[in-house]
C-alpha cells in the first residue's frame, strides 16, 4: 500500500462516525428496533455491534502495532448480539463510543512510522493480518453496515405504506 493509499483510506476510516450519523438522523428512531427478519439485524442492533467491532477493531490495531507476532482472536458477532442482548443496550452510549475509539485508533495511525504498518499477527482463523490488511477491514467495515441501516429503513418503509 501506498502512503497516497494508506492516506486516502486513513481520512475514510476518520469519516465513518460523521457517515453513521448523518444517516441515523434521517431515520426515525421508533423504527430502530424494526427487524427485517428474525434472523437479520435491528439498525438498533447495527449500532450496538459497531460498538462492539470498534472494542475489537481498537484492540487488534494496538496489539498488531505493540506485539506483532502475536494472536489476536475470532469473535462471533452473532452470538455478541444475542448473548449480550443488543436490543436492550443503549444506542447513544454505543454511538458515542464507536466516535471516542475511532478517533482515538485515528490519532494513533496517523502518527506511527512507516515500517509498522507492515507488522503481523497471527488470527486464531489461521490468516495472518498486517496492519494495512487490518487497514483494509475497518475501513470497509462501515460501509457494509450503512447499506444494512439503508435496508432496513426501506423495507419498514415498504411494509408501512402497504
Amino acid at each position: 500500500m501506498t502512503q497516497e493509499e494508506r492516506h486516502r483510506k486513513l481520512k475514510n476510516y476518520s469519516r465513518a462516525y460523521e457517515q453513521v450519523s448523518e444517516l441515523l438522523r434521517e431515520i426515525p428512531k421508533d423504527i430502530w428496533k424494526y427487524k427485517p427478519d428474525k434472523n437479520k439485524w435491528s439498525i438498533h442492533e447495527i449500532i450496538i455491534h459497531l460498538a462492539d467491532s470498534e472494542v475489537n477493531a481498537y484492540q487488534r490495531c494496538r496489539k498488531i502495532i505493540a506485539e506483532p507476532g502475536s494472536t489476536i482472536v475470532f469473535y462471533d458477532q452473532d452470538k455478541w448480539a444475542e448473548n449480550l442482548d443488543y436490543q436492550s443496550q443503549s444506542t447513544n452510549d454505543a454511538i458515542e463510543l464507536f466516535r471516542i475509539l475511532r478517533k482515538m485508533t485515528f490519532d494513533l495511525l496517523v502518527h506511527i512510522p512507516d515500517n509498522v504498518w507492515k507488522n503481523e499477527v497471527h488470527h486464531s482463523d489461521g490468516s495472518v493480518w498486517s496492519l494495512e490488511k487490518w487497514l483494509d477491514i475497518y475501513e470497509n467495515h462501515i460501509t457494509g453496515h450503512i447499506e444494512q441501516i439503508r435496508r432496513n429503513y426501506f423495507e419498514w418503509r415498504r411494509i408501512a405504506l402497504v
